[in-house]
């Protein structure tokens, strides 16, 4: 994927779309960036989980994971599905997945010392 040119002289239009995207993945950014609300969003990436199963793998006190679930309600990323007393997590829409995923590669997989130290063998 390609990032289109953003350069002096195109259509203030055009121009004002980007800075309205910029200020939306801003917001989305800015959402995302706690530790726990990343690991809550890795863990909801590969299905829906209740608050307990969430605390469960966290080793997280339930406080800390609502208060989390609820900072990702706030901003739309992530639903709710109730089932009797249970409230099931999911992320709402999959190209929210997909960001979580290219940040577990970028930070977590094979690859990811090699990307964090700044490693010249690794293309970056």
């Amino acid at each position: 994927m390609d990032v289109p040119p953003i350069k002096a002289g195109m259509q203030r239009e055009q121009l004002e779309g980007f800075m309205s995207k910029a200020r939306a993945a801003s917001k989305l950014l800015k959402a995302l960036s706690h530790e726990t609300r990343l690991l809550i969003l890795c863990i909801l990436s590969q299905g829906e989980k209740t608050v307990g199963e969430i605390e469960a793998i966290l080793g997280l006190q339930q406080a800390v994971v609502s208060q989390q679930l609820a900072r990702l309600r706030l901003e739309d990323i992530v639903t709710t599905r109730r089932d009797g007393r249970l409230i099931f997590y999911r992320i709402s829409d999959p190209s929210l997945t997909s960001l979580v995923s290219v940040l577990y590669e970028m930070y977590c997989g094979p690859n990811a010392t090699r990307i964090i130290s700044g490693d010249p063998s690794s293309g970056e």
